[in-house]
């Protein structure tokens, strides 16, 4: 940790945002040698650390690969739960998919983690990383483009520290400082719609099983977890979720129950209820003069195919592999924020973007479709989906994160 100084702190990257996404970048980085400094506002540890949270997150095989390269997976691997099949049906109806992992000859589809566990991996292994300043707790407070690089004045206890970058990131979430410094606008998509969060015990064990329930109330998801629970992410109105959260633990489950079915025996537990507003935000430009966007400042989906998470590590290790490529070449005249590595960064990542962003939205418009006729339809496809091995090798090759150009690090290979 560095405490605020006259002198400017002079970096090749500084990353504002020291969260999931930005600490990976940041120890992706380190393996180039490069000097770099992240901003992060808020301590570790702190309940207002938003991406440490106990929230549980669906992460691929191709950012399992990632983890492993970053030295962070052995730190994770004993409380990461894997997927080996996932069962995706509609309440009521007759449709529904299975995709499995040892069809697709892999021994799992993708793990679940929580949050805080994440977390807590990254920052152990950056304060092994000599090249990394953490500057935390810190807040942006401006930022300016100077001729060779970005200025940024960052608040700290007992002053201001000013921060000189040849490439400033934006990896502070969807209401990013740093894009709105860069005068970058976002455009947000508001879905009316709440997840609670939580987790459950059931008296069957859920033999590795990912569930996805679409419901009239919408998307109810259940993820394996370690010690034999389950975490739930549950979508509703805005007022159908404050309702949810008042109830005792005894009535939720029971809701949960009369939603879900028996195939798990009967839910005995809850844990912590918690909601989080639903939108997508997507941003104008994913680049700007000594400026590149990652993670939710560049984009925040909805959870419902589990996609957001690594959309934005593979953000992070794509520029990441730019940035070593652009090394590899330039040798000692590399500039980390020549506007042609920025280019490559951004025509590299728009067609996964776009596509998973299509992908998620479509699958919350047609699910939270209430209509009869479009129930049935979209029943009768699941179905014939479920009956059809090329278009389940599709979505679980999306699932895998393995869709179009794939990052070094996510196919297991060295950053450089």
């Amino acid at each position: 940790m560095s405490d605020p100084d006259a002198t400017p702190l002079v970096v090749d990257v500084a990353i504002a945002g020291g969260g999931l996404v930005g600490a990976s970048l940041a120890l992706a980085l380190a393996q180039l040698q490069l000097k770099v400094a992240l901003i992060e506002a808020a301590p570790f540890g702190a309940v207002d650390q938003p991406s440490f949270d106990d929230r549980s997150t669906a992460i691929s095989n191709g950012s399992r690969r990632i983890f492993e390269a970053l030295g962070v997976w052995p730190l994770i691997e004993r409380e990461a739960t894997a997927i080996r099949r996932i069962h995706v049906s509609d309440q009521g109806r007759f449709g529904f998919t299975r995709i499995d992992a040892k069809e697709q000859g892999l021994s799992a589809l993708g793990y679940v983690v929580v949050n805080r566990v994440m977390g807590a991996a990254l920052w152990h292994r950056l304060k092994t990383e000599p090249s990394i300043t953490v500057l935390a707790p810190a807040k942006v407070q401006s930022m300016q483009l100077q001729q060779h690089s970005q200025r940024i004045e960052c608040a700290m206890e007992g002053g201001v520290r000013i921060v000189e970058a040849k490439l400033a990131i934006a990896a502070d979430g969807a209401r990013s400082t740093v894009r709105q410094s860069a005068g970058i606008g976002s455009s947000t998509w508001d879905y009316e719609q709440v997840a609670l969060v939580s987790n459950v015990l059931s008296q069957h064990f859920h033999d590795h099983v990912a569930y996805e329930r679409f419901t009239n109330a919408g998307p109810l998801a259940l993820l394996p977890l370690t010690e034999g629970r389950l975490g739930v992410v549950w979508t509703f109105r805005p007022d159908t979720a404050k309702e949810m959260t008042a109830l005792s633990d005894a009535e939720f489950l029971a809701r949960l129950q009369d939603t879900f079915g028996f195939r798990l025996g009967r839910f005995t537990r809850v844990g912590q209820r918690q909601l989080y507003p639903l939108s997508l935000t997507r941003s104008d430009e994913y680049v700007a003069e000594r400026l590149a966007i990652v993670g939710n400042a560049a984009q925040t989906l909805h959870p419902i195919a589990g996609q957001g998470f690594n959309l934005g590590l593979r953000d992070a290790v794509s520029l990441a592999e730019v940035l070593a490529d652009g090394l590899a070449q330039g040798g000692g005249e590399f500039d980390s924020g020549d506007g042609m590595w920025l280019q490559r960064y951004r025509e590299w990542r728009a067609a996964d973007r776009s596509n998973i962003v299509r992908f998620t939205d479509g699958l919350v418009r047609v699910f939270s479709q209430p209509l009869g006729p479009i129930r049935l339809l979209r029943n009768a496809g699941m179905l014939a989906f479920d009956l059809m091995p090329a278009a389940k090798d599709a979505l679980s090759q999306l699932s895998l994160g393995a869709a179009g150009r794939v990052p070094r690090l996510a196919r297991g290979a060295p950053l450089k």
